[in-house]
């Protein structure tokens, strides 16, 4: 992959989830890849997210803090704005998304990713020249 790369919530919570040894190891080694080229985008929405997961999964406040702080130092955070309601009020009208994830798509197309990885949308769908990677399958 070349350009900038936005990670979506299920691959880092793939970090955290026992049972899929394979998915576990394929989520660590594409996040370090893209955080060793300097590429790997996140926001705050995704933060938040894989917080939440944390919290269900019964880490301490300490761990998730810790884990977040992690994100923010090693990724591009995208921050959210208006322009950003206005995209994925957009992308909603064109593409099959949820509302949750159009903020996803318009996150990383803001940011200027060419790719967004996630296991949740739909693979090899290119919008606005970004395409949506399932890395994990």
């Amino acid at each position: 992959m070349t350009g900038k790369v936005f990670a979506d919530s299920n691959i880092w919570v793939y970090l955290f989830t026992a049972g899929d040894e394979m998915k576990c190891k394929t989520a660590d080694e594409f996040i370090t890849e893209n955080v060793e080229e300097d590429r790997l985008v996140v926001s705050y929405q995704v933060i938040n997210e894989v917080c939440c997961v944390l919290k269900k999964l019964k880490y301490t406040e300490t761990e998730i803090m810790h884990f977040a702080c992690g994100m923010i130092s090693l990724c591009e955070v995208c921050g959210y704005s208006d322009k950003i309601i206005y995209i994925a009020s957009e992308l909603r009208e064109k593409y099959p998304l949820s509302f949750w994830d159009s903020h996803i798509v318009a996150s990383a197309l803001e940011s200027q990713c060419r790719t967004l990885a996630s296991e949740d949308m739909a693979d090899g769908l290119i919008i606005n020249g970004m395409s949506i990677v399932n890395v994990l399958k």
